[in-house]
């Protein structure tokens, strides 16, 4: 079944030329052009990817996608934000707020749709690989699901594989390029910053369960999984 994306967006143009491209290239795309006619359509059906405008009539992009990550049934949702804001300040706050990816206007169609792709295989589960546990948490490749000492934690997309790459590999330093090539992919650029703002939102959720700790900060380095 071939995977359905929400564009939020309110210029025509950019929402038609958005909307047409998904379609030809397999997708079934839908569209909205404010947050709250996108939060009607996500009461009846929850995409496979969200693409979302900063810059909206009403409730901003940015606000409407940390709100988002503060509902369970949308928690896990993959967000791409596509805006023109494209200062450096500008996408840490758009990934503080839980984006997974961020591209800038002017943008080319088939970079956009090769981030697509690869924003879709980051969300879909990775079929074979077994379950791990280390310190109390079991992460369940098969199902996408995280446990913390039992409980279930929501994670995005983009959380679920960066804990997964540190799990496989415990006690491990790992740089920030490294991350982005294993999480991200060799073929997207993000800037390595961005690594820095998921570990922060890693480790919140994490906190709760009081295993925060087990993701160790390495000055110089990059960081390292804790096994214990």
């Amino acid at each position: 079944m071939p995977a359905s994306i929400l564009v939020v967006e309110d210029e025509p143009a950019i929402r038609e030329l958005l909307e047409l491209n998904l379609r030809h290239a397999g997708y079934v795309a839908t569209s909205a052009d404010s947050a709250e006619a996108a939060r009607v359509q996500l009461e009846t059906a929850v995409p496979d990817l969200l693409i979302l405008d900063w810059m909206l009539p009403g409730q901003s992009g940015v606000d409407f996608a940390r709100s988002l990550r503060a509902e369970a049934r949308t928690r896990e949702l993959p967000i791409m934000m596509l805006t023109a804001r494209a200062q450096e300040g500008d996408k840490l706050q758009g990934f503080d707020v839980g984006a997974d990816d961020y591209v800038t206007k002017p943008f080319s169609p088939r970079e956009l749709l090769a981030r697509v792709r690869a924003l879709l295989r980051r969300a879909a589960p990775e079929t074979g690989d077994a379950p791990i546990e280390i310190a109390g948490l079991r992460l369940e490749p098969e199902t996408f699901r995280v446990y913390a000492n039992g409980e279930l934690l929501s994670l995005s997309p983009t959380e679920f594989r960066l804990l997964h790459c540190f799990m496989q590999q415990p006690d491990r330093v790992m740089s920030r390029s490294r991350l982005l090539d294993n999480v991200w992919g060799d073929r997207v650029y993000i800037e390595e910053r961005t690594v820095d703002v998921h570990i922060r939102r890693l480790r919140l959720a994490l906190e709760p369960a009081g295993l925060a700790r087990l993701i160790e900060t390495v000055r110089g380095g990059g960081y390292r999984f804790l096994p214990g």
